[in-house]
């Protein structure tokens, strides 16, 4: 079957963007919604900030089979294939370390001040991992020699740093995007390997939740991690599950019984996440089994919802206005640290009336569709990243 591109896969990607952007806002507001808000690492439950970045993992499962079969339909080889996973494996791990260390940075020891830091960190990023069309950027500049430019950027950056603890850059944990790194890298090459045997990713995915409850109980009688956080390695793989359960039900003609399947699926990770919640309670902080399964389910509802809008009913124009989210997404992820880090600069602050409540809110969401306006702006210059 020819690999098939789905605009529900683009479209929940650019909603959970716009989601992750608008949480990520909230800490600039007052009086918030505590439903809205992360929640401790002591509580048990999840507020909406808890489901987006699970939902994003689960969408770059999504995308691991159309992605890796569309470069071996191409001619690439295995060898091949497995040389994209790593390279871009190891973008990810060295951008999720750079983010990290940007948190614990101590601004009063830098030979900079930390927003010129932070903003050359991205600019670095931008420069490196740009999608170059061309060798020759506007016709003068080789794009060989702004990678150059970036990784000497990103040396003179670690070159200066000095950590909160007086520490230089260290591993403090890896960072949303470490995360998803480490996931994608285990994830498809698992992918490679097993192929569209659905039977044998559901193995892997029981396999990895059991290794998520493994962190809590000792169920498998050893007491070391053997991947680092099995909970979003299990949300990426339950993604390529779900997709290949759809190319395996589009070869055989039986879409009809895909979203009956895949709503059965996400009933029994709720009911599963529910059911142990007694045990070890649902927190994102601590990445419990139940939160993970809560999660996954709720993000396979959310893609069999927009599978029917958007590819049953054929309904995408709504989500024109926030489509560059879904095809840019860390182009989009990385504007935030430009603005946050100008404003800074510039000393600029909201009227108290405009961070307050609802008005707060609405200052965040529209926040969050510049950012997916101005993301779509670059693309049409040729400027957005591609790992």
């Amino acid at each position: 079957m020819k690999n098939k591109r789905l605009p529900s896969i683009d479209i929940l990607r650019a909603v959970t963007m716009l989601l992750m952007i608008f949480v990520n806002d909230l800490w600039s507001l007052t009086n918030v919604p505590r439903w809205l808000l992360h929640t401790a690492a002591e509580e048990d439950g999840m507020g909406l900030s808890d489901v987006v970045f699970p939902a994003f993992l689960f969408i770059v499962g999504l995308s691991i089979p159309h992605a890796l079969k569309a470069r071996l339909e191409k001619g690439a080889s295995k060898v091949s294939v497995l040389l994209h996973i790593l390279s871009r494996s190891l973008a990810l791990l060295v951008m999720g370390l750079f983010m990290v260390n940007l948190e614990n940075i101590d601004a009063t020891q830098l030979l900079i001040r930390k927003e010129y830091w932070q903003i050359l960190m991205a600019l670095a990023f931008m420069l490196i991992w740009n999608n170059y069309r061309s060798p020759m950027v506007f016709g003068v500049v080789p794009a060989i020699f702004l990678k150059i430019l970036g990784w000497l950027i990103l040396a003179f950056l670690a070159s200066i740093y000095q950590g909160a603890s007086g520490h230089w850059m260290m591993i403090h944990w890896w960072g949303i995007l470490g995360l998803i790194g480490w996931a994608y890298l285990l994830v498809a090459l698992l992918y490679l390997w097993i192929g569209n045997k659905v039977w044998w990713l559901a193995v892997a995915c029981i396999g990895l939740f059991l290794l998520n409850v493994n962190e809590f109980i000792r169920l498998l009688g050893f007491d070391f991690q053997l991947v680092i956080s099995a909970s979003t390695h299990a949300s990426v793989m339950l993604g390529v599950l779900t997709t290949v359960i759809y190319t395996q039900l589009a070869a055989k003609d039986q879409l009809k019984w895909l979203i009956p399947s895949l709503i059965g699926i996400a009933l029994l990770l709720i009911a599963f996440g529910f059911a142990t919640r007694p045990e070890w309670g649902i927190s994102k902080i601590r990445a419990t089994p139940s939160w993970t399964a809560i999660c996954a389910g709720i993000s396979i509802l959310a893609f069999v919802l927009l599978h029917f809008i958007a590819d049953v009913k054929g309904f995408i124009k709504w989500a024109a206005v926030i489509a560059p989210a879904g095809s840019s997404t860390l182009t989009c992820y990385l504007m935030p640290y430009f603005a946050y880090a100008i404003v800074e600069l510039l000393g600029w602050s909201l009227p108290e009336v405009l961070t307050d409540g609802a008005v707060g809110l609405l200052k965040s969401t529209l926040f969050a569709l510049l950012v997916i306006q101005f993301t779509g702006l670059l693309n049409r210059v040729q400027i957005g990243l591609k790992i």
